[in-house]
Parts: C-alpha cells; sequence; structure tokens
C-alpha cells in the first residue's frame, strides 16, 4: 500500500458490510477535481480530513447523508437484522472498488485494504483510463476461472444536462436543434424508466404475497398449486434427463 498519501488522497476503511459500491462512489467523488461536491459533501470531506482511515469510515457509516442516499436505492429485506457487521476480507466476493488519478499519480482505494494502493505515476497529460486499463485486466483475470461476472462502472457528468446546455446554445432554426431534442427527449424517457425500476426493486411486495397466499389458502387453493407446481417440475426434470 502507498504511504506519505494523507495531504491530498482520501481514503477510508470500509467497516461496515454491504456498503462497497457507495463506498467506491465516494472514493471517486471525493478525490475528484472536476466534481462540484455541494455543501453537505464538501462539508464531510472537510470533517474527516484529519481522520486516519478508519476513523474515515466510521464517519461514512454514521452520516446521515450517505445512510439516506444508499438506503435509497437498496432493496427492502424484511429478514435482514439491524445489527452492523464489520467488514471483513472475505466480503471481497462482488466487491466494489475505486480507481482514481490524483496529483499526478494513479491508485486503487479498496476499503478493505490497510491502505489506497498507488499503481504508478502519471506523466502530464497522459489519459489515466489507458493507465488504469492493465490493471483492471489483471484484477479480471484474477478471478477469470471460478468467474464470469463484473461489473465496470464511470461516473460522469449527467447526459441530459449536457443536451439541455447545448439546446440553449443553439439558434431556432439550426440543423443540430431538433437532432439534440431528440436525444435529450430518449435520455429523458430512460432516466423516467430507470426511476420506475429502482420505485419497483425497493418496493416491499412481502405483505402482498402474504396476503395473496392466505387467501388461496382459505379458498382451498394453495395445495393444489403447489402440487400442479411439483408435478410439472418432476415432468421438466423427467424430459431434461431424457434428453440426455
Amino acid at each position: 500500500t502507498a504511504s506519505g498519501y494523507e495531504d491530498h488522497l482520501f481514503f477510508a476503511k470500509q467497516v461496515i458490510t454491504n456498503a462497497c459500491a457507495t463506498q467506491a462512489i465516494l472514493s471517486v467523488l471525493l478525490n475528484s477535481e472536476k466534481v462540484e461536491l455541494g455543501e453537505e459533501l464538501s462539508n464531510f470531506k472537510g470533517f474527516t480530513k484529519e481522520f486516519d482511515s478508519e476513523t474515515k469510515g466510521l464517519a461514512i457509516s454514521n452520516s446521515d447523508l450517505v445512510r439516506t442516499a444508499h438506503n435509497s436505492f437498496a432493496p427492502p429485506d424484511p429478514f435482514m437484522s439491524d445489527n452492523k457487521r464489520v467488514a471483513t476480507k472475505d466480503d471481497d466476493l462482488y466487491h466494489f472498488i475505486a480507481y482514481v488519478p490524483v496529483a499526478g499519480k494513479l491508485y486503487e482505494l479498496d476499503g478493505l485494504k490497510p491502505g489506497p494502493v498507488l499503481l504508478g505515476e502519471l506523466p502530464q497529460g497522459a489519459d489515466w483510463l489507458e493507465a488504469v486499463a492493465p490493471a483492471i485486466q489483471a484484477r479480471i483475470e484474477r478471478y477469470s476461472q471460478s468467474e464470469i461476472r463484473f461489473n465496470l462502472m464511470a461516473i460522469t457528468a449527467s447526459r441530459a444536462d449536457e443536451l439541455r446546455k447545448q439546446i440553449a446554445s443553439l439558434a431556432e432554426g439550426d440543423a443540430a436543434l431538433a437532432e439534440r431534442r431528440q436525444q435529450l427527449a430518449v435520455e429523458e424517457q430512460k432516466l423516467a424508466r430507470w426511476k420506475a425500476e429502482n420505485v419497483r426493486r425497493k418496493h416491499n411486495y412481502l405483505p402482498f404475497l402474504i396476503n395473496l397466499l392466505k387467501v388461496l389458502a382459505e379458498k382451498q387453493q394453495l395445495v393444489p398449486l403447489i402440487d400442479a407446481a411439483k408435478e410439472r417440475q418432476k415432468q421438466r426434470a423427467a424430459a431434461g434427463g431424457g434428453a440426455k
């Protein structure tokens, strides 16, 4: 791990489980020179500047702002315990980390490691995305024998906001104006679809399912439906076995 980074790099240990994606996003945002953080995140970054990595992690876990944002995308789990579990090295499965260019250096930020990993120097004008590609590829290959599911995500500016700026700069009659408006309409439809999907994903369907099972049981339909499902499963298994 790197040393002497504290004055220019935000690194926090992950102290609770199931928060690696949120922490990876924060690692990118709080180390970017191009993102306007807003008042609350700016205050948080300033407040934790002198903290060590463990205390920074505790500050993240106790932040109402971060907790609210994290939970707004978390699916409901009626059986989840309210107790916080401390993250361990075993949480590396399906784990998110961040890659960031800071002060002429390229870092890997993994909250389950003791500190940031210095991947190398970035010469003036170098494309950091090209520089980080070998590190990402090496990480994928490390698990390639047992895992094929990987997510590679980037934090980018809003495409819709950029299109609105372009539209505002174009005059009526400009040949590009209609195309930009069409692109904006497509982008807004996509954002609306994502919002609806997130609402459905977060909704707690358990009360509905419990009441549905009760109604089916009262009407003496539950057991026959279960038996019919078991029979269909047997038929599929038999058909699969015959195909071999």
